[in-house]
């Protein structure tokens, strides 16, 4: 949530964060760059928080917070100060687009709802795992875990 204040800021002033964050890069098309960096801080936050296109959200983040380690690095060296909060941000971004979606994001809810494997799968692991309870001995060999026999 915090990041979609800071791409409110960009937005408010586009010009003024495009001399003074990406025309120091040497990047081409400050302003559509500028642009691309507050889009990303506000639509993929809120992907995260509403849990739609997950993935997606964490990679337009993940984009953005590496430009900025970027920029700070270039312009103030190894300076904790600025490099820790957008660490935090990278690594979050990093974790969440290796795992994935949570139970109850609406990705998770739209992936149960139109894949027809995964409740058949679930189907196939409650009978495995009631006869094993009937029969106290481990699992059958010929399921596991994707489903596939």
């Amino acid at each position: 949530m915090l990041l979609i204040h800071h791409g409110y800021e960009k937005l408010a002033n586009i010009n003024n964060f495009a001399d003074a964050f990406v025309r120091p890069l040497g990047l081409p098309f400050p302003i559509t760059l500028s642009y691309i960096a507050a889009f990303s801080e506000v639509g993929g936050s809120w992907l995260l928080i509403t849990g739609l296109l997950t993935r997606f959200g964490a990679l337009a983040i993940l984009g953005t917070m590496s430009v900025a380690i970027y920029h700070a690095v270039i312009t103030s060296g190894f300076n904790i100060y600025l490099l820790e909060l957008l660490g935090l941000y990278f690594a979050a971004a990093t974790a969440i687009l290796a795992v994935g979606p949570g139970q109850l994001s609406v990705d998770e809810l739209i992936a149960r709802r139109f894949s027809p494997d995964a409740r058949a799968q679930a189907d196939r692991l409650e009978a495995a795992f009631a006869a094993d309870e009937e029969s106290g001995k481990d699992v059958k060999a010929d399921v596991v875990a994707d489903g596939v026999s």
